[in-house]
C-alpha cells in the first residue's frame, strides 16, 4: 500500500508531497523513479523547453495539400495533413 511522502525539490528546495495517488499511477506506468521536481519547476522547465518546435514543409501524400509537420520527412512513409491523417487513425 502507498503512503504519502515529503520530497524535495532539486531546483527549488521546497518541500512537496508525492501522494500515494501519485506514487499508484506511477507503478501502474512501470516509471522506477520518484519525482524530483515540485509542481511548480515541473511547469516551469517544461515551458521552458518546450518553446516553438521547428516545423517542416510537406505534401499531403492523400490530398496533395501543403502541410507542416514537427520532423523531418522521409521518403519511406506517407504524410497526411490533419484531415487525411484524423481518417487514416479511424480505419
Amino acid at each position: 500500500m502507498f503512503e504519502d511522502k515529503t520530497l524535495v525539490c532539486k531546483d527549488c528546495g521546497a518541500e512537496f508531497v508525492f501522494t500515494a495517488g501519485e506514487q499508484e499511477f506511477y507503478a501502474e506506468k512501470g516509471f522506477q523513479n520518484e519525482p524530483v521536481r515540485c509542481k511548480a519547476c515541473r511547469s516551469n522547465r517544461k515551458s521552458q523547453r518546450g518553446g516553438e518546435r521547428e516545423m517542416f514543409d510537406a505534401v499531403c501524400a492523400e490530398c496533395g495539400a501543403p502541410t507542416k509537420i514537427p520532423f523531418q520527412p522521409r521518403n519511406d512513409r506517407p504524410i497526411y495533413c490533419s484531415e487525411c491523417f484524423q481518417n487514416h487513425k479511424n480505419h
